[in-house]
């Protein structure tokens, strides 16, 4: 992990994907990290857009290597998620600069590629959601980029033991997408964090049958299941729910698993470091780093 953050840091924020549109939370977001005594500076081309990204890959390209190549900036902070960010990663190396990165959803493809270097990132709330964490989240996610412990998280076991391994969290439809690619990481003796939002069951469903037809979830020591919010079908839709289909793709994988534990979007998003150790107690349903 990068060296603990401290008050007077600089900490550079970016719009690696969508194009921002959430000003008046995003301001919020801003100002919670400066309150706690840090340096932010917002790219000159935050507000941009180009279709439904924010401003061409070139630019976006820009604001992503200025931040990391400048020796003063401590950390990166996303503006949003949204889609893009595995645009920018087509011809993108990272450069031997260890520096902390904050974000969740589309930004697990750069916390991914990032991880593929051997360097830490935070999946956290990304400035457009911080303002509607609670205050125990805000304050485990300065915890932890900050260097302190950081508290074991509670879900549901379904049973299976106890495993420990390296923590890789995710969106899970992002992360599908880049299976196959030379951002997929090596899952061998891994924790799968996994989220969602938006997704009817039916995709959730094909998105894990991908996942097993991949044949990587026989690598995977453990899955944790965060909030899969607004994945439900629509009214007079015959379906199954979406816990159930978690249940039918996932229950025979004969491994460790905890779900509903309060991570993801349309509600409390704890944060977790990218690559750190972990426990995963299916038995109590604790998520522990």
């Amino acid at each position: 992990m990068p060296a603990p953050l401290k008050s007077g840091d600089l900490l550079k924020v970016i719009a690696p994907s969508g194009a921002l549109k959430e000003f008046a939370a995003f301001e919020k977001g801003v100002e919670i990290w400066r309150s706690r005594g840090y340096k932010v500076e917002i790219s000159n081309s935050i507000s941009d857009r180009f279709g439904y990204l924010a401003g061409k890959d070139s630019d976006r390209i820009n604001q992503l290597s200025e931040a990391w190549n400048d020796p003063e900036c401590k950390g990166i902070l996303c503006a949003r998620g949204g889609y893009g960010s595995a645009r920018i990663l087509e011809n993108w190396q990272w450069k031997s600069h260890h520096k902390w990165l904050v974000g969740f959803s589309d930004i697990t493809c750069l916390l991914w590629s990032l991880y593929n270097q051997g360097k830490s990132g935070v999946h956290s709330a990304v400035l457009t959601t911080l303002a509607a964490e609670p205050d125990w989240s805000t304050e485990r996610l300065f915890n932890l980029v900050e260097g302190r412990p950081i508290a074991p998280l509670q879900g549901i076991g379904w049973g299976g033991g106890i495993v420990t391994g390296i923590l890789l969290p995710a969106n899970l439809t992002v992360a599908t997408h880049l299976l196959g690619t030379s951002i997929q990481p090596n899952f061998d003796g891994v924790i799968l964090a996994l989220e969602d939002v938006t997704e009817a069951p039916y995709r959730i469903d094909r998105l894990l049958t991908q996942w097993r037809l991949s044949g990587v979830l026989a690598k995977v020591r453990g899955i944790a299941l965060g909030r899969f919010s607004r994945c439900e079908a629509p009214p007079n839709i015959l379906s199954w729910t979406i816990a159930e289909v978690l249940r039918d793709r996932l229950s025979d994988l004969n491994i460790p698993i905890v779900s509903d534990l309060p991570f993801g979007h349309d509600g409390c998003n704890a944060a977790l470091p990218v690559g750190l150790l972990a426990k995963l107690d299916a038995e109590r349903g604790i998520l522990a780093i």
